[in-house]
Protein backbone atom coordinates (compact mmCIF):
# COMPACT_ATOMS: atom_id res chain seq x y z
CA UNK A 1 0.00 0.00 0.00
CA UNK A 2 1.06 3.60 -0.63
CA UNK A 3 4.11 2.75 -2.72
CA UNK A 4 6.32 5.83 -3.04
CA UNK A 5 4.80 7.54 0.00
CA UNK A 6 6.77 8.53 3.07
CA UNK A 7 5.44 7.60 6.51
CA UNK A 8 6.47 10.20 9.09
CA UNK A 9 5.45 11.45 12.54
CA UNK A 10 4.62 15.16 12.88
CA UNK A 11 4.48 16.78 16.31
CA UNK A 12 1.62 19.25 16.74
CA UNK A 13 0.76 21.28 19.82
CA UNK A 14 -1.57 18.56 21.05
CA UNK A 15 -0.46 15.23 19.59
CA UNK A 16 1.97 13.28 17.47
CA UNK A 17 0.38 12.59 14.10
CA UNK A 18 1.44 9.70 11.86
CA UNK A 19 1.23 10.78 8.22
CA UNK A 20 1.59 9.06 4.88
CA UNK A 21 2.47 11.61 2.22
CA UNK A 22 3.67 11.67 -1.34
CA UNK A 23 2.68 12.30 -4.91
CA UNK A 24 3.04 15.03 -7.51
CA UNK A 25 5.22 17.77 -5.98
CA UNK A 26 3.85 20.27 -8.47
CA UNK A 27 0.23 19.38 -7.80
CA UNK A 28 -2.18 20.96 -5.38
CA UNK A 29 -1.95 19.57 -1.84
CA UNK A 30 -4.77 17.20 -0.90
CA UNK A 31 -5.52 15.99 2.63
CA UNK A 32 -7.35 12.66 3.07
CA UNK A 33 -8.89 12.03 6.50
CA UNK A 34 -10.16 8.60 7.53
CA UNK A 35 -12.99 7.44 9.78
CA UNK A 36 -13.66 5.14 12.73
CA UNK A 37 -12.36 2.49 13.44
CA UNK A 38 -9.91 2.84 10.57
CA UNK A 39 -6.58 4.45 9.70
CA UNK A 40 -5.17 6.32 6.73
CA UNK A 41 -4.95 2.91 5.04
CA UNK A 42 -8.63 3.31 4.15
CA UNK A 43 -7.51 5.51 1.24
CA UNK A 44 -5.11 2.97 -0.27
CA UNK A 45 -7.38 2.12 -3.21
CA UNK A 46 -7.45 5.69 -4.54
CA UNK A 47 -4.42 7.47 -3.05
CA UNK A 48 -1.96 6.26 -5.74
CA UNK A 49 -4.16 7.58 -8.55
CA UNK A 50 -4.79 10.85 -6.73
CA UNK A 51 -1.04 11.17 -6.18
CA UNK A 52 -0.49 11.37 -9.94
CA UNK A 53 -2.25 14.74 -9.94
CA UNK A 54 -2.00 15.98 -6.33
CA UNK A 55 0.43 15.97 -3.44
CA UNK A 56 -1.45 13.62 -1.11
CA UNK A 57 -1.27 13.84 2.68
CA UNK A 58 -3.05 11.07 4.61
CA UNK A 59 -2.79 11.37 8.41
CA UNK A 60 -4.07 9.12 11.16
CA UNK A 61 -6.37 11.24 13.31
CA UNK A 62 -5.30 11.79 16.90
CA UNK A 63 -6.44 8.82 18.97
CA UNK A 64 -6.46 6.55 15.91
CA UNK A 65 -4.00 4.38 14.05
CA UNK A 66 -0.38 5.14 14.85
CA UNK A 67 -0.99 8.71 16.01
CA UNK A 68 -0.80 9.46 19.71
CA UNK A 69 -3.78 9.46 22.05
CA UNK A 70 -3.19 12.23 24.60
CA UNK A 71 -4.77 12.21 28.03
CA UNK A 72 -8.27 13.67 27.65
CA UNK A 73 -9.10 17.05 29.13
CA UNK A 74 -12.11 17.27 31.43
CA UNK A 75 -14.39 18.51 28.63
CA UNK A 76 -12.80 16.23 25.99
CA UNK A 77 -12.03 19.33 23.97
CA UNK A 78 -8.66 17.93 22.93
CA UNK A 79 -10.53 15.15 21.12
CA UNK A 80 -12.94 17.52 19.40
CA UNK A 81 -13.07 17.98 15.66
CA UNK A 82 -11.69 21.47 16.30
CA UNK A 83 -8.56 19.97 17.88
CA UNK A 84 -8.25 17.43 15.06
CA UNK A 85 -8.66 20.21 12.49
CA UNK A 86 -5.86 22.14 14.17
CA UNK A 87 -3.63 19.07 13.86
CA UNK A 88 -4.17 19.11 10.09
CA UNK A 89 -3.34 22.81 9.82
CA UNK A 90 -0.11 22.26 11.72
CA UNK A 91 0.88 19.17 9.74
CA UNK A 92 0.23 20.94 6.45
CA UNK A 93 2.11 23.99 7.70
CA UNK A 94 5.14 21.84 8.49
CA UNK A 95 4.95 20.48 4.95
CA UNK A 96 4.95 24.04 3.64
CA UNK A 97 1.28 24.45 2.74
CA UNK A 98 -1.08 27.19 3.91
CA UNK A 99 -4.04 26.08 1.79
CA UNK A 100 -5.15 22.74 0.39
CA UNK A 101 -8.03 20.53 -0.70
CA UNK A 102 -9.58 18.46 2.09
CA UNK A 103 -11.45 15.16 1.72
CA UNK A 104 -12.79 13.16 4.64
CA UNK A 105 -14.79 10.03 5.33
CA UNK A 106 -16.86 9.45 8.49
CA UNK A 107 -15.01 11.07 11.45
CA UNK A 108 -12.50 12.54 9.04
CA UNK A 109 -15.33 14.23 7.15
CA UNK A 110 -16.43 15.88 10.39
CA UNK A 111 -12.91 17.20 10.79
CA UNK A 112 -13.13 18.58 7.25
CA UNK A 113 -16.42 20.31 8.11
CA UNK A 114 -14.84 21.93 11.17
CA UNK A 115 -11.75 22.90 9.15
CA UNK A 116 -14.00 24.72 6.69
CA UNK A 117 -15.59 26.70 9.51
CA UNK A 118 -12.52 27.44 11.62
CA UNK A 119 -10.01 28.02 8.81
CA UNK A 120 -11.96 28.88 5.65
CA UNK A 121 -8.88 30.49 4.12
CA UNK A 122 -7.05 27.15 4.28
CA UNK A 123 -9.60 24.93 2.51
CA UNK A 124 -9.78 25.52 -1.23
CA UNK A 125 -12.28 22.74 -1.97
CA UNK A 126 -13.77 20.13 0.33
CA UNK A 127 -15.44 16.74 0.04
CA UNK A 128 -17.26 14.81 2.76
CA UNK A 129 -18.09 11.12 2.42
CA UNK A 130 -21.11 9.53 4.07
CA UNK A 131 -21.91 12.03 6.78
CA UNK A 132 -24.37 14.73 7.66
CA UNK A 133 -23.38 17.67 9.86
CA UNK A 134 -23.03 16.59 13.48
CA UNK A 135 -25.45 19.32 14.53
CA UNK A 136 -28.12 17.94 12.22
CA UNK A 137 -27.60 14.39 13.48
CA UNK A 138 -28.03 15.34 17.14
CA UNK A 139 -31.03 17.58 16.53
CA UNK A 140 -32.84 15.10 14.27
CA UNK A 141 -32.23 11.72 15.86
CA UNK A 142 -34.69 8.91 15.23
CA UNK A 143 -35.21 5.31 16.27
CA UNK A 144 -33.90 4.12 12.90
CA UNK A 145 -30.76 6.25 13.13
CA UNK A 146 -30.07 5.26 16.76
CA UNK A 147 -30.39 1.57 15.94
CA UNK A 148 -28.01 1.78 12.98
CA UNK A 149 -25.57 4.17 14.66
CA UNK A 150 -25.58 2.55 18.11
CA UNK A 151 -21.85 3.09 18.60
CA UNK A 152 -22.27 6.88 18.81
CA UNK A 153 -24.03 6.59 22.16
CA UNK A 154 -22.19 3.49 23.36
CA UNK A 155 -18.69 4.90 22.84
CA UNK A 156 -19.67 8.23 24.42
CA UNK A 157 -20.50 6.59 27.77
CA UNK A 158 -18.23 7.51 30.71
CA UNK A 159 -14.90 5.72 31.12
CA UNK A 160 -14.18 2.88 31.35
CA UNK A 161 -17.43 1.16 30.38
CA UNK A 162 -17.04 1.14 26.58
CA UNK A 163 -13.28 0.71 26.80
CA UNK A 164 -13.68 -2.33 29.02
CA UNK A 165 -16.27 -3.96 26.79
CA UNK A 166 -14.46 -3.21 23.53
CA UNK A 167 -11.18 -4.46 24.95
CA UNK A 168 -12.72 -7.65 26.33
CA UNK A 169 -12.87 -9.25 22.88
CA UNK A 170 -10.12 -9.81 20.34
CA UNK A 171 -9.29 -6.97 17.98
CA UNK A 172 -10.01 -9.23 15.02
CA UNK A 173 -13.46 -10.22 16.32
CA UNK A 174 -14.43 -6.62 17.04
CA UNK A 175 -13.20 -5.34 13.70
CA UNK A 176 -14.96 -8.09 11.77
CA UNK A 177 -18.25 -7.37 13.56
CA UNK A 178 -17.92 -3.57 13.35
CA UNK A 179 -16.97 -3.09 9.71
CA UNK A 180 -18.26 -6.34 8.23
CA UNK A 181 -21.80 -5.77 6.97
CA UNK A 182 -24.64 -8.21 6.21
CA UNK A 183 -24.51 -9.52 2.68
CA UNK A 184 -20.98 -8.35 1.91
CA UNK A 185 -18.95 -9.18 5.01
CA UNK A 186 -15.37 -7.99 4.70
CA UNK A 187 -15.11 -8.19 0.91
CA UNK A 188 -14.49 -4.45 0.39
CA UNK A 189 -11.39 -4.50 2.57
CA UNK A 190 -8.03 -5.65 1.28
CA UNK A 191 -6.15 -8.07 3.50
CA UNK A 192 -3.34 -5.59 4.08
CA UNK A 193 -5.67 -2.76 5.11
CA UNK A 194 -7.74 -5.03 7.34
CA UNK A 195 -4.63 -6.29 9.11
CA UNK A 196 -3.56 -2.70 9.77
CA UNK A 197 -6.97 -1.88 11.26
CA UNK A 198 -6.74 -4.92 13.51
CA UNK A 199 -3.14 -4.23 14.53
CA UNK A 200 -3.98 -0.63 15.44
CA UNK A 201 -7.05 -1.55 17.48
CA UNK A 202 -5.53 -1.62 20.96
CA UNK A 203 -5.96 -0.09 24.40
CA UNK A 204 -4.67 3.29 23.23
CA UNK A 205 -6.88 3.61 20.17
CA UNK A 206 -9.93 2.24 21.98
CA UNK A 207 -9.50 4.98 24.57
CA UNK A 208 -8.76 7.60 21.94
CA UNK A 209 -11.75 6.75 19.77
CA UNK A 210 -14.11 6.70 22.75
CA UNK A 211 -12.83 10.14 23.73
CA UNK A 212 -13.60 11.28 20.18
CA UNK A 213 -17.24 10.25 20.60
CA UNK A 214 -17.41 11.80 24.08
CA UNK A 215 -16.28 15.08 22.57
CA UNK A 216 -18.93 14.78 19.86
CA UNK A 217 -21.85 14.60 22.25
CA UNK A 218 -20.69 17.59 24.30
CA UNK A 219 -17.90 19.91 23.20
CA UNK A 220 -18.47 19.50 19.47
CA UNK A 221 -22.22 19.92 19.68
CA UNK A 222 -21.92 23.11 21.71
CA UNK A 223 -19.71 24.83 19.15
CA UNK A 224 -21.75 23.44 16.26
CA UNK A 225 -24.93 24.74 17.86
CA UNK A 226 -23.36 28.17 18.33
CA UNK A 227 -22.33 28.21 14.66
CA UNK A 228 -25.65 27.01 13.25
CA UNK A 229 -27.24 29.63 11.02
CA UNK A 230 -24.28 31.99 11.51
CA UNK A 231 -21.26 30.31 9.91
CA UNK A 232 -21.33 28.29 6.71
CA UNK A 233 -18.93 26.24 4.65
CA UNK A 234 -17.77 28.77 2.07
CA UNK A 235 -15.53 26.41 0.08
CA UNK A 236 -17.10 24.45 -2.79
CA UNK A 237 -18.34 21.21 -1.22
CA UNK A 238 -18.79 17.75 -2.72
CA UNK A 239 -20.98 15.30 -0.78
CA UNK A 240 -20.80 11.57 -1.55
CA UNK A 241 -22.69 8.90 0.35
CA UNK A 242 -23.54 5.23 0.32
CA UNK A 243 -27.19 4.67 -0.48
CA UNK A 244 -27.22 1.56 1.75
CA UNK A 245 -25.23 3.08 4.61
CA UNK A 246 -26.59 4.11 7.99
CA UNK A 247 -26.56 7.64 6.55
CA UNK A 248 -28.10 7.12 3.13
CA UNK A 249 -30.67 4.54 4.23
CA UNK A 250 -31.98 6.85 6.96
CA UNK A 251 -31.74 10.29 5.35
CA UNK A 252 -31.90 9.67 1.59
CA UNK A 253 -30.56 12.56 -0.49
CA UNK A 254 -28.03 14.41 1.66
CA UNK A 255 -27.59 17.47 -0.55
CA UNK A 256 -30.67 19.43 0.64
CA UNK A 257 -29.59 19.00 4.25
CA UNK A 258 -26.03 20.09 3.54
CA UNK A 259 -27.37 23.18 1.78
CA UNK A 260 -28.43 24.45 5.21
CA UNK A 261 -24.77 24.36 6.28
CA UNK A 262 -22.81 25.20 3.12
CA UNK A 263 -23.06 27.80 0.36
CA UNK A 264 -22.04 25.74 -2.68
CA UNK A 265 -22.98 22.05 -2.56
CA UNK A 266 -23.21 19.24 -5.05
CA UNK A 267 -23.45 15.52 -4.35
CA UNK A 268 -24.08 11.95 -5.44
CA UNK A 269 -25.36 8.78 -3.83
CA UNK A 270 -23.36 5.64 -4.60
CA UNK A 271 -24.60 2.02 -4.66
CA UNK A 272 -22.80 0.90 -1.52
CA UNK A 273 -22.70 0.98 2.26
CA UNK A 274 -20.79 3.21 4.65
CA UNK A 275 -17.16 2.46 3.77
CA UNK A 276 -17.38 4.35 0.51
CA UNK A 277 -13.67 4.72 -0.38
CA UNK A 278 -13.16 0.96 -0.10
CA UNK A 279 -16.53 -0.21 -1.43
CA UNK A 280 -16.72 2.10 -4.46
CA UNK A 281 -13.18 3.38 -5.04
CA UNK A 282 -13.58 3.89 -8.79
CA UNK A 283 -16.69 6.03 -8.37
CA UNK A 284 -15.14 8.04 -5.54
CA UNK A 285 -12.01 8.63 -7.60
CA UNK A 286 -14.05 9.70 -10.62
CA UNK A 287 -16.07 12.24 -8.64
CA UNK A 288 -13.02 13.63 -6.85
CA UNK A 289 -11.04 14.05 -10.06
CA UNK A 290 -13.98 15.80 -11.71
CA UNK A 291 -14.48 18.10 -8.73
CA UNK A 292 -11.01 19.02 -7.44
CA UNK A 293 -8.82 21.54 -9.24
CA UNK A 294 -5.34 20.09 -9.89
Amino acid sequence: MFEGFQEVDFVTRGATIRVRHGGNPGGSPLVLLHGNPLTSASWHKIAPQLAERFYVVAPDLRGYGRSSAPEATEDYGNYSFRAMAQDQLEVMGQLGYTSFHAVGHDRGARVVHRLCLDAPQAVEQAAVLDILPTHHVWTNTSKDWAYKSWHWLFMAQPPDLPEGMMGAVSARWYMEKKIGKPGIGLRPFSEEALEEYIECFDEQTIRGSCNDYRATIGFDFEIDDADYGKRYVESPLLVLWGERSHTGSVWGDLVPIWQRYARDVRGHGLPCGHYVPEEEPDAVLKHLLEFLDP
